[in-house]
């Protein structure tokens, strides 16, 4: 018995009960708009937030020093509302309105989607998902400006494509920019956009694989191209984007669900949007 009274619970829960008792003989059990009621449950939230915050309950005087901040809080909520401080005010205009889609939000997520849920997703939407065609490839840059022109560059790269590929997939040659990796190992078009450029990258989709191939624009000049290897794109399982199915799922739904909140309390409301007058 005398361990029971020395543990810390066992003097929350008293000084709650006391404070309580006190609270609710001079406040009563209802509320009205003279009258804070601080429930015990109120007490309670308040010493959780403390014990989350301090790792320990709070105590006695703690507990009626954050009782004493939510009353304070509630009489000036009470008095700037009666005073009209709330209305034409931007923020809190903002912030309601982020409660209420919060709160509709909470409703949407209480539920999650289901496997045919995400799976009638993926399919309406493959494009989202589907796996890059990938390829690996050398290359030669030959820089225009170190070759007499472009006209004159682009002729130079066929003729070193020609002789590349007489001599057999093996065969190597220096180009003029040391700024670009001479092969790619096998890598989606968007990286190799972000390292040669676009134009480049949709010319290199476009070429066979065992070949060399010239001339190939990019901003860096033109090239002579070996592709030697392509994988094609494909849908994924959704196992393997389950995620970014989920996610992207979940955020339309949030989309939609909300426009119909909207809609239906739209359909309860007369909109009047008065005009300027024209002058005369």
């Amino acid at each position: 018995m005398k361990r029971l009274l020395r543990e810390p619970l066992v003097h929350f829960l008293a000084i709650g009960a006391a404070l309580f008792l006190v609270f609710a003989l001079k406040g009563g059990a209802g509320a009205s708009s003279g009258r804070i009621v601080v429930t015990r449950a109120r007490m309670e939230s308040l010493a959780a937030g403390f014990a989350r915050t301090w790792q320990r309950p709070p105590s006695a005087e703690e507990l009626k020093g954050l009782v004493d901040g939510f009353v304070r809080e509630e009489i000036a909520v009470r008095e700037a509302m009666a005073t009209g401080l709330d209305r034409d005010d931007t923020i809190i205009r903002r912030r309601l309105k982020q409660k209420v889609d919060f709160l509709a939000e909470d409703r949407i997520d209480a539920a999650p989607p289901t496997d045919a849920d995400l799976a009638a997703w993926l399919a309406a939407h493959p494009d989202l998902y589907r796996a890059e065609e990938r390829i690996s490839f050398r290359q030669v840059c030959l820089a225009p400006g170190k070759r007499g022109g472009s006209a004159a560059a682009e002729a130079e790269a066929r003729r070193l494509a020609a002789a590349l590929e007489r001599k057999g997939p093996g065969a190597d040659a220096a180009g003029d920019s040391l700024l670009l990796p001479p092969e790619m190992p096998l890598s989606p078009k968007s990286e190799i956009a972000r390292v040669f450029g676009s134009d480049f990258a949709d010319a290199v989709v476009k070429i066979e694989p065992g070949h060399w191939t010239a001339p190939v624009p990019s901003g860096f000049g033109v090239h002579a191209v070996l592709v030697r290897e392509k994988t094609p794109g494909r849908a994924p399982a959704l196992a393997d984007v389950r995620a970014s199915v989920e996610r992207d799922f979940t955020a339309d739904r949030r989309t939609r669900e909300l426009d119909a909140l909207y809609a239906r309390l739209l359909a309860k409301t007369k909109v009047v949007i008065e005009t300027t007058p024209e002058k005369k």
